[in-house]
């Protein structure tokens, strides 16, 4: 699709009445923005004592000492983004799209419903100097409003287990085009550890979100929508280099070889997979 015919769209989907927008939204799209507006307004943050930090995103440092699943994702992101019309569906702060626009994307889009996170992504692409070929909009991304096939290469990152996946697969699959593809990055639900983890903190994140963490059944279902290739497991002893740093080079080793056994990488805490959609 031609970029700046995309970028007209943007800007009408952008017009579009907030109030009318927000009637548009059921209840779970409603807490889910409310969450996410509190969870990454950053002078929130800033303001909370070390305690309260830790009850609300103590689950940070577990993601910051996931290198082996960012260095394959970065990867991913420079090896198809190149060129092509790139979406970073439910953006978050933007981190996405923002390297895929310094990687050399024609257009970069990031959809997310909430504003402060939209807001936390534009603030960054300016600093990085990539405002010229991003653009981040606040949308439902079940009902993005985007034309269809219009978007070639898209990730998913940490955020399908936010959504009702009867209606973002079909999105997806309508707003992409023939042969594009998506990198999906996400929990996975069957170790016992990691779920009980994710119940005893659930301040971390919504009643639907804890309900939602993806499995096998999962990939069945977007299997109704798309071809689904390169599925692969992250992460399991590594988790622990958190709490000892200086094993982690160590436990990434373990991993990168564990994971590939059948039955014990469904004890992975994190899975990648592509979902291609047929030329």
């Amino acid at each position: 699709m031609d970029v700046e015919r995309l970028r007209c769209r943007l800007k009408e989907i952008e017009a579009v009445s907030q109030q009318q927008w927000l009637d548009s939204l059921n209840d779970r799209k409603k807490e889910e923005l409310k969450f996410h507006d509190e969870h990454r307004d950053t002078s929130r943050i800033e303001s909370l004592d070390k305690k309260t930090y830790e009850k609300l995103y103590g689950n940070k440092k577990y993601y910051q000492e996931s290198a082996l699943v960012n260095i394959y994702v970065d990867n991913w992101i420079r090896e198809n983004a190149e060129g092509k019309i790139f979406l970073d569906y439910a953006c978050g702060n933007g981190k996405y799209a923002i390297k895929a626009a310094k990687f050399g994307a024609k257009l970069s889009i990031g959809l997310d419903i909430s504003r402060v996170s939209v807001e936390n992504a534009k603030k960054e692409a300016h600093k990085q100097e990539a405002d010229k070929n991003t653009y981040f909009i606040q949308a439902d991304v079940e009902n993005t409003m985007l034309p269809d096939s219009s978007i070639e290469i898209i990730i998913c990152s940490g955020m399908l287990h936010h959504l009702d996946l009867s209606y973002a697969f079909f999105e997806l699959r309508r707003i992409l085009v023939p042969g594009g593809k998506i990198l999906a990055v996400e929990s996975l639900n069957y170790n016992p550890v990691f779920k009980l983890y994710r119940y005893t903190t659930s301040p971390m994140r919504t009643d639907w979100e804890k309900e939602h963490i993806l499995s096998y059944k999962d990939i069945g279902f977007a299997k109704r929508f798309f071809q689904v290739k390169q599925i692969k497991h992250w992460h399991l002893f590594s988790v622990i280099g958190v709490h000892l740093p200086l094993m982690l080079v160590f436990l990434n080793k373990i991993d990168r070889f564990i994971l590939k056994l059948p039955l014990i990488k469904m004890m992975s805490w994190m899975f990648t997979f592509e979902l291609h959609k047929k030329e």
